[in-house]
């Protein structure tokens, strides 16, 4: 029972999360965050516009912080971590690295990483040897401990496992990449193969495919708007606020059922059978049944502290309702972080940033279900010197039970 809050870097990892961005919570600025920049910047705002400046609750909240758990990780650079332990140290404690505050860092290094422009880093570089968090001033103080998750919950099949896992370690063998190659099937689409997701590296190509093939389908379309109750920024909206379905639509479910049924998780593909105006009758692969689907609630979370226990609590300060539902014959990989899918067709064509191969290939249960619409060059697979450095001091940072058994007392 430690008095936590939970921050991510977007809007939707945060919703997900539970929990509030990192951005607002320690009102880090968008660009670059300088050291000392935290402090400057709460003066300033005092004298240009006055209540700015974090609020009596706020600082109680800090002050009385156990534990900081900060989801997504690998997308959080290393001078926002740094301007974090800047806002920590000054409510808390101002010797200790995060103040004090013990730190609870979630993430999969080897997907995305954080976004990083180039005006920005040429800000940076004078102050940072890399941008990613653990180039962090603040955390290289601490002696933290690195704990490797091993149990593969996605797939099973021990040879996908295996390849997947060069792709990790950027040491991927040749005939690694002879059996990945071995899904490329020259022209081969969707149209005959329900059920497949199309992976894309940009936005763009994923709305125009959604848009042709809804439009190609023939029947009425349904529009379902979402209701949107007190604070609940556009910019955090976990799916469409307006979504427009017809029957025979692919769709994919953005949550996890909450009834005891568990009929559907977060990433499970299905087909539209029926609508009327509260529901959308899905029809997934394998289920005799359809499932009803309802609009589901998102909550958009602040943190408050109670004056007498001194506990903290969260407030919900607005809702999102929408049917938990997009279309989904194509989706960014981006977007695809963190769901499971059966089928999909890999559209390899643009250049892949460092982690999105990865990402791409490790969303899908089998190696059998995975279609590459154009076969992946070595070069696609881009390594990383700075996370191949980071991952040998994973390993050297791993606790034994000795050190567990201490750092529990």
């Amino acid at each position: 029972p430690k008095r936590m809050i939970v921050v991510a870097t977007t809007g939707v990892a945060a919703i997900n999360a539970g929990g509030v961005t990192i951005h607002s919570f320690f009102q880090l600025p968008f660009g670059p965050v300088l050291p000392g920049h935290m402090m400057h910047r709460e003066k300033e705002s005092e004298k240009e516009f006055p209540g700015r400046q974090f609020s009596r609750q706020k600082r109680e909240i800090i002050r009385t912080l156990d534990l900081l758990v900060i989801d997504e990780i690998s997308m959080v650079r290393a001078d926002m971590l740094d301007g974090v332990d800047e806002v920590l140290r000054r409510f808390c404690d101002p010797k200790l690295p995060f103040g004090g505050v013990q730190m609870l860092m979630i993430g999969d290094l080897q997907q995305l990483p954080p976004v990083v422009k180039q005006d920005e880093w040429e800000i940076l570089r004078n102050m940072y040897t890399t941008p990613y968090f653990f180039g962090s001033h603040a955390l290289a103080e601490t002696n933290y401990v690195t704990i490797e998750l091993q149990h593969v919950y996605r797939q099973s099949d021990a040879e996908f496992i295996r390849i997947l896992n060069e792709v990790r370690d950027q040491n991927l063998s040749a005939r690694s990449i002879e059996l990945l190659n071995q899904r490329f099937q020259p022209g081969y689409t969707d149209e005959a193969n329900e059920g497949y997701v199309i992976l894309t590296t940009h936005n763009a190509p994923a709305q125009e495919i959604n848009r042709s093939k809804l439009q190609r389908l023939p029947g009425k379309e349904h529009v379902f708007r979402a209701v949107v109750e007190g604070n609940f920024p556009e910019q955090m909206y976990p799916t469409d606020a307006i979504l427009s379905l017809k029957k025979g639509a692919q769709v994919m479910f953005l949550k996890n059922d909450p009834s005891p049924e568990k009929l559907y998780y977060n990433g499970r593909i299905g087909i539209v059978e029926e609508m009327d105006d509260q529901s959308v009758f899905v029809l997934c692969e394998g289920d005799a049944d359809v499932i009803e689907v309802k609009p589901a609630v998102w909550e958009n979370i602040s943190y408050s502290v109670d004056e007498k226990t001194k506990e903290i609590q969260e407030r919900v300060l607005g809702t999102f309702s929408q049917l938990p539902l997009k279309l989904a014959w194509a989706v960014t990989i981006h977007k695809s972080q963190g769901l499971t899918f059966d089928k999909v067709i890999i559209d390899a064509r643009a250049a892949f940033a460092h982690g999105q191969v990865y990402v791409a290939l490790s969303r899908c249960r089998s190696l059998e279900g995975i279609v590459l619409s154009s076969e992946l060059p070595m070069r696609s697979f881009k390594s990383d010197p700075e996370l191949i450095a980071f991952h040998y001091e994973i390993n050297r940072r791993m606790p034994d039970d000795a050190i567990l058994r201490e750092a529990k007392k």
